[in-house]
């Protein structure tokens, strides 16, 4: 069986490149193959640190030959032209052949492509896939011309055993590969991809990056069992100490005790960004003064000088995290507002001192709503965004919120307060914990709310996948704060009012608008993800926008109830007969039938009935609607169900007398209207305009 066998080592390549590089290459050998088409069975790859590797297994040996036929000039044509077309072909006269065709008698050349072999074609396959690889960053090395994300140390490239003689710059395909650097950097031969796997493992090295993965949570399972404690899980410190090494030894390290007194997030963020180390929790989930590290080899003295030097690192770490604590405590979060009119929030939108005043008055509007005791709500939305000049902070961007909720409970302040500063920027996706205390629901809104109206008013809006300032997130995160917390809040009062205290100008109805719009997109987005029905989404959402979430999505819940009952599916049914008998006549008379029903002119014991019972159930479908009694609201429609099943079994709409004719279409509009109180029924899947 044919085998193509590349590896290419280099210094070590950036965790985060590894797997699109790999992926690259991959794709620009197939994309090769079939160009030239050459076919295969299958492709194995392998990506570490320093090593690039593919396999392409079953490969032909050559393509196969063919026929190619080619028209020339008419039998009749000039005998220069004729030449021009043998000498085009490389044959004779007597090698082609006259055929008739509807247009008249032509030369034709059959010329036979004879196959190529694969040792011919493959050479130029490789080089082009190697110089296609796309890297972020890339860079030139020595007096080389050549560009790679880090120098280049080896080409590995054998065809069935043999070098295939490709080169990339200065470099040129070899049959060996090198050891791990650790243990001595041995030139070792290779014949084919069994006897590469063979050499890696037995040079510890996994070139598989699954089997890395496995390695280091065996390994790290078996440390964690022994010391009784468990692991903070982090499967993106994971996935990049994969990229970090070849030969995966984890190893446990203490945390010096004096450390211990600094929030455990500084002490996690430290070890997670700067040292790349797993933090460790006690079975009561408090942080435990241990850490794991991966090492890249074991070393004769069983890890202990690699453990020591970790501890010795990580001890410098600590102390600037401690030196960071320390002296920010030193400075109340009040004191610090002054420094936020030399942060700017966004060129056009000022400062963050401008920020939080728009915050402030946006939280002031939504605790009035609310009827909430705004004292704290005000100090905490005052206060949110304090920490942002803090050392820490700016050491370590992603503690924003938090070390302000601790900075709050140094300076005294209650602990709802605190909360509601280290929780004002949750949720941050689907997946993050959302807040459910009312301070901190309060100033979470405020700070989404004022993003979405401040960059909505400059025309900064998501583009496509684009979405720099976090929009989407923002407008989900409202979502996810009202609904879970099932807080009625109009967000078209309240963009109202927020576009009002940012002073943006005249068009506040069109961007408001817009900005409802985009909510409600993500809304549906949010619902769907639920498991809630497209249309009844849409059918519901037509007729409700104000853009209190909580209620449209108590009336779809109650909607869908209804659908699926008899009473519901049946009387969707008379809708559609209904809107269809409507849209029909509407449609050939340019007229609507809004009237209100003439009861004098009701003939039939069925008309009088149904307009009856409509008349009843209209009142009661828009008081439940107004108090939320969605369900209920339902209910009444259900009584629909038996009048208007009488009234088509019975009545003829379009009868011959005219006037009794436009009185059952208003009777029918009637229907309609009183359904689409509570949603309109015409984008409910089965109804059919």
């Amino acid at each position: 069986m044919s085998e193509l066998l590349l590896e290419i080592i280099s210094e070590e390549i950036p965790a985060g490149m590894q797997t699109r590089a790999i992926t690259d290459l991959e794709i620009n050998l197939i994309s090769g193959l079939k160009e030239v088409s050459l076919g295969y069975d299958k492709v194995e790859k392998f990506v570490t640190p320093r090593r690039l590797t593919v396999s392409i297994i079953g490969l032909a040996q050559k393509t196969e030959g063919f026929k190619e036929e080619r028209r020339g000039p008419k039998t009749d044509a000039p005998e220069k032209a004729v030449h021009g077309f043998l000498n085009s072909v490389g044959l004779t006269i007597n090698d082609i052949e006259k055929r008739k065709t509807d247009k008249g008698e032509f030369f034709y050349a059959v010329i036979n492509v004879p196959g190529q072999n694969a040792v011919d074609l493959l050479p130029t396959v490789v080089e082009q896939a190697i110089k296609k690889i796309s890297w972020p960053k890339s860079m030139r090395w020595s007096n080389h011309t050549v560009r790679w994300v880090r120098p280049i140390n080896n080409i590995l490239c054998i065809f069935n055993g043999n070098i295939l003689p490709i080169k990339f710059g200065p470099f040129a395909a070899c049959d060996f590969t090198i050891s791990h650097r650790m243990l001595g950097s041995r030139k070792i031969k290779i014949k084919d991809l069994h006897d590469y796997k063979k050499v890696m493992k037995e040079g510890n090295i996994l070139i598989d990056r699954k089997e890395r993965r496995d390695r280091i949570i065996e390994e790290a399972t078996a440390l964690l069992e022994k010391e009784g404690l468990r692991l903070v899980n982090d499967d993106n410190l994971l996935e990049e100490v994969l990229g970090l090494v070849e030969k995966p030894v984890v190893l446990m390290g203490s945390i010096d005790p004096e450390f211990m007194d600094v929030p455990s997030e500084v002490l996690v963020t430290t070890m997670k960004k700067n040292q790349k180390y797993f933090s460790l929790t006690t079975p009561d989930g408090r942080l435990a003064p241990k850490f794991l590290v991966v090492a890249n080899q074991l070393g004769k003295d069983g890890g202990a000088a690699i453990v020591a030097g970790n501890e010795k690192v990580l001890r410098a770490r600590l102390s600037d995290a401690k030196f960071f604590w320390e002296q920010d405590k030193k400075k109340r979060l009040e004191s610090r507002l002054s420094q936020l009119n030399n942060i700017t929030f966004h060129a056009k939108l000022g400062s963050l001192s401008n920020k939080v005043d728009r915050m402030v008055k946006i939280a002031t509007r939504i605790s009035d709503i609310m009827d909430l005791d705004n004292k704290n709500v005000l100090t905490a939305v005052r206060l949110a965004k304090a920490d942002l000049s803090s050392g820490m902070v700016i050491e370590f961007p992603n503690l924003q919120g938090i070390m302000g909720g601790y900075y709050a409970i140094n300076d005294g302040e209650p602990q709802l307060v605190a909360n509601a500063i280290r929780e004002h920027y949750s949720p941050m996706g689907p997946s993050d914990s959302c807040p459910t205390e009312t301070i901190s629901v309060v100033v979470a809104l405020a700070d989404k709310i004022d993003s979405l109206i401040s960059f909505w008013a400059i025309n900064e809006k998501p583009t496509g996948s684009k979405d720099p300032f976090g929009l989407r997130r923002a407008a989900l995160g409202i979502i996810r704060l009202l609904i879970e917390n099932k807080i009625h809040l109009s967000l078209k009062n309240i963009f109202d009012d927020a576009w009002d205290i940012g002073e943006y100008g005249s068009l506040k109805r069109e961007v408001v608008d817009d900005l409802l719009s985009f909510c409600a997109d993500r809304l549906k987005i949010y619902m769907k993800s639920s498991g809630k029905r497209h249309d009844l989404i849409a059918a519901v959402f037509s007729v409700k926008k104000e853009g209190d979430f909580v209620k449209i999505l108590s009336c779809v819940d109650a909607l869908s109830n209804f659908i699926e009952s008899d009473d519901g599916s049946n009387l969707l049914v008379a809708y559609k007969r209904a809107t269809n008998i409507l849209r029909i006549e509407e449609k050939k008379g340019q007229m609507e039938f809004d009237d209100l029903v003439n009861a004098n002119q009701l003939d039939q014991i069925e008309e009088i009935e149904l307009n009856r019972v409509l008349t009843k159930i209209i009142s009661k479908v828009v008081s439940n609607l107004k108090y939320e009694k969605f369900n209920t609201a339902m209910s009444d429609l259900s009584h629909l169900r038996s009048p208007v099943d009488n009234f088509f079994e019975n009545v003829t709409v379009n009868c011959e007398d005219r006037d009794l004719r436009l009185n059952r279409l208003r009777l029918l509009s009637k229907i309609r209207s009183t359904m689409n109180k509570v949603a309109d029924f015409s984008q409910i899947e089965g109804v059919d305009n």
